[in-house]
């Protein structure tokens, strides 16, 4: 596996020739369209044609990725050869106990997707409201409420054994203080009571960098304590670059390693699911914070866009990420930034690094070729 990176003037033949495999092969790899031009600064996975079983250079890996259950038919056959588990997203709860499901017509056809894959599903409970909205009063009113724990999780097991989910995914967030003792508690009860029934507990962590870290998204996740008692954990390293904030990569891998070095300090690297994102956002400049607003733009919508306004695609080498910068038809002036294959590479390579067990994808719902192409010339995926 190489990845090339498009020189001004090159073309798919010029490429094509370079490293003596055909255009029809780099198209169908890639799945580009013949009639597509390519852009400045594009990356290009090249898959070498003389190899017929080649060893894995970074041996085994557990792939975790998120999807909703409306995922695109196409999008999911491509992710899901590639998966260990596909976590569902996701059951929230009423202050009854009962549990807030998704679409259970899609849902259960996920789950019998992946089931044809061999792929295992993972259930994802999480303070979803009725709305679909995150609620933090009413994760507080679970975690504080023993009875409620009890119904909510009887609830649990029972549609976990009835839809043949096998893991579940705790993703709670913006914790206040006065809780925090609590949620380790609920976690402690999740993993005392699903355990009896083979199930395992998964837990999603912010990406913490020091143990007095403050704030709402990282004081209730202690590492070590959870790690400890926790089957796998998720570090979520994503999301430096956001909606709502400045410009920049969304997991620079400066920053991903930051957290990732803090984590196998404190768990279990066999133990460690690392965040990858699959997605970027555009810009608007200048970026006034407050005012401006990034929108969310899928990773080859980006260089599609590209391709489209005459961009050249640049990257930084701190960050490990590809950006470009255009104008738009009312004379404003953008910057996306986005993964590609050489960032994909980057991130991988510290899973390598540091030994974890594995790569966890926020998220699944848009397609992104390369990623699973780089994946698949370095790893191989365990399959459930």
């Amino acid at each position: 596996m190489i990845i090339h990176v498009v020189k001004p003037g090159e073309t798919l033949t010029q490429i094509a020739r370079e490293y003596g495999v055909s255009v029809e092969s780099i198209v169908k790899n890639n799945r580009l369209l013949y009639s597509e031009s390519l852009v400045v600064g594009q990356t290009i996975v090249i898959i070498l044609e003389d190899q017929e079983e080649p060893t894995k250079p970074w041996g085994d890996i557990w792939v975790n990725g998120y999807a909703y259950p409306y995922i695109n038919t196409n999008t999911l056959s491509q992710v899901l050869p590639s998966l260990t588990y596909i976590t569902i997203f996701g059951y929230g709860f009423t202050t009854e106990g009962n549990l807030i499901k998704p679409d259970e017509e899609k849902e259960r056809y996920l789950i019998k997707r992946a089931y044809e894959e061999n792929t295992i599903p993972v259930f994802l409970l999480s303070a979803l409201s009725e709305d679909g909205t995150f609620s933090s009063e009413k994760a507080s009113l679970l975690f504080q409420d023993p009875d409620l724990q009890e119904i909510v999780l009887q609830n649990i097991i029972i549609e976990m054994q009835e839809k043949g989910y096998q893991k579940i995914d705790l993703d709670f967030e913006f914790i206040p203080p006065e809780d925090n003792e609590n949620y380790f508690r609920f976690i402690e009860k999740t993993v005392q009571m699903l355990h009896p029934y083979g199930f395992l507990v998964h837990v999603d962590l912010a990406p913490k960098t020091s143990d007095t870290q403050q704030g709402l998204l990282y004081e209730a996740h202690d590492y070590r304590r959870i790690g400890e008692i926790a089957d796998t954990v998720l570090i979520m390293t994503y999301e430096w670059g956001y909606t709502y904030g400045p410009p920049m990569a969304v997991a620079p891998i400066n920053k991903v390693e930051e957290v990732v070095r803090y984590a196998v300090e404190r768990i279990d690297y066999r133990k460690i699911f690392m965040g990858i994102p699959n997605y970027g956002y555009d810009w608007a400049l200048p970026f006034v914070r407050g005012v401006t607003k990034a929108d969310t733009i899928g990773n080859e919508e980006a260089v599609a866009l590209a391709r489209r306004v005459g961009a050249e695609i640049l990257f930084d080498t701190t960050a490990m990420s590809p950006y470009f910068y255009y104008t738009d038809a009312y004379n404003i002036q953008h910057i996306v930034w986005f993964e590609d294959a050489r960032s994909i590479y980057a991130k991988l390579s510290l899973i390598a690094k540091y030994r974890l067990l594995g790569a966890g994808y926020w998220n699944l719902m848009r397609p992104f070729t390369q990623n699973w192409l780089v994946l698949n010339s370095l790893y191989d995926v365990i399959k459930g």
